[in-house]
């Protein structure tokens, strides 16, 4: 049996394989997710971790390189943690991660998720969304990409190249 969602089941939309987020409250405007469903925790691409000079205690400050293949754009964030949670990869490999609780938008739906931090500069995609975040939410047609809508959001540092 699944365990019950804050959600309605009337709203529940399709989401293809991949699709763009944003996330509010941490600043990140625009960044590319991979929708896993075999994955249970959401993990956000986070570098420089720092867990001893943030605003308050009990929060983490982390850069995150929100774009693929863009080393040069870095959005800094600040986040409470939640806890630290050991994680396994897809590999199985088992990592103590620290865990945070943000808002997410996806589409025209904003709702709070938790996902863990680590470092995802060898990884295709800078976010995964797991099955937890996704629950009673969307259904993930997997042959689908971008059904939520496309990026509309311009880093400043970006060119246009056609």
């Amino acid at each position: 049996m699944n365990p019950p969602s804050d959600h309605d089941p009337g709203r529940t939309e399709i989401l293809g394989w991949r699709e763009w987020a944003t996330f509010p409250g941490l600043g990140i405007p625009a960044i590319k997710a991979k929708v896993d469903t075999g994955a249970r925790t959401s993990t956000l691409h986070a570098f420089e971790v720092d867990t001893h000079d943030p605003p308050h205690p009990g929060w983490v400050r982390f850069a995150v390189h929100p774009l693929q293949r863009r080393q040069d754009i870095v959005a800094w964030c600040t986040a409470p943690v939640v806890e630290e949670r050991m994680i396994s990869d897809s590999g199985g490999h088992r990592e103590c991660r620290l865990v945070i609780r943000t808002p997410v938008r996806v589409g025209d739906q904003e709702w709070e998720i938790e996902m863990s931090l680590t470092n995802r500069d060898t990884m295709l995609f800078r976010l995964l969304l797991g099955r937890t975040a996704l629950r009673g939410r969307f259904i993930v047609d997997p042959l689908r990409s971008f059904l939520a809508g496309r990026r509309r959001y311009r880093y400043p540092e970006e060119r246009r190249t056609t």
